[in-house]
């Protein structure tokens, strides 16, 4: 007796034609280029042939932009990663842990505060960032954290006592192509480009007056003192 055999199981995802594009060129010297777009009917004929509409050229670039972010990885590193990076998560959302030595930067502070603008050494930092929020917190020197390593509190304005980070309006838009060093690059500067403004919630970062520390070290141009930073009861560890 013949055994009838599914082999369905084997067939690839099956597609049929929806639409035909052919490109004209013409003869000239111009060499200029004319599109049609081609409806097909049941049987993968083309039908219904007009010129390629404003939209319909839209909506193939659209698609064509799409095809190329997912081949741009987001998170991948474009070299060799770099010895400040200590952890990246490359899921959808993403999240990458890095480190930066005691340096100087350029800070900006509302008026209300009475503080100049202007360039000061900010101490070492840990930063923790996904594509939406920025946690940062200070290290006491220039050391590569390991998970053991002790995290005090960011002494800055603007931060929760957790080490997020309070946007205000900065605009954040981290595009899902982004590589891992251009995440880190765009978290960086929004961090340090916008405006520090008020404690939140309270919250004094140090041991001291943080407004007159920060006048203190605009003025003199100081190396941050390390001794007024306030551990927060957490490593780098209860990041990962």
């Amino acid at each position: 007796m013949n055994e009838v055999i599914d082999t369905s199981k084997y067939f690839g995802v099956l597609y049929e034609p929806k639409s035909a594009l052919v490109f004209y060129e013409s003869l000239n010297k111009n060499e200029t280029v004319y599109v049609e777009h081609f409806d097909m009917d049941r049987n993968g004929s083309p039908i219904n042939a007009h010129p390629l509409t404003v939209n319909e050229a839209r909506a193939l670039a659209k698609s064509l932009k799409i095809d190329e972010e997912k081949d741009k990885a987001f998170l991948k590193p474009k070299g060799i990663l770099a010895n400040n990076i200590l952890h990246i998560n490359p899921s959808k959302s993403g999240s990458v842990i890095w480190y930066t030595k005691a340096q100087e930067r350029q800070l900006y502070f509302v008026r209300n505060l009475e503080i100049p603008n202007g360039i000061a050494k900010v101490p070492a930092m840990l930063w923790f960032a996904d594509k939406e929020q920025l946690s940062v917190f200070a290290l006491i020197n220039d050391k590569r954290p390991t998970e053991k390593t002790a995290l005090h509190y960011a002494p800055f304005f603007n931060v929760y006592d957790d080490g997020s980070v309070c946007m205000g309006t900065v605009d954040v838009n981290i595009q899902n192509s982004a590589s891992v060093e251009e995440f880190i690059e765009k978290w960086e500067n929004y961090f340090f480009n916008s405006y520090f403004s008020h404690l939140v919630g309270g919250h004094n970062p140090i041991d001291g007056n943080l407004l007159n520390l920060w006048k203190k070290l605009l003025e003199t141009n100081e190396s941050f003192p390390v001794k007024v930073l306030k551990k927060n009861n957490k490593t780098l560890k209860n990041l990962l």
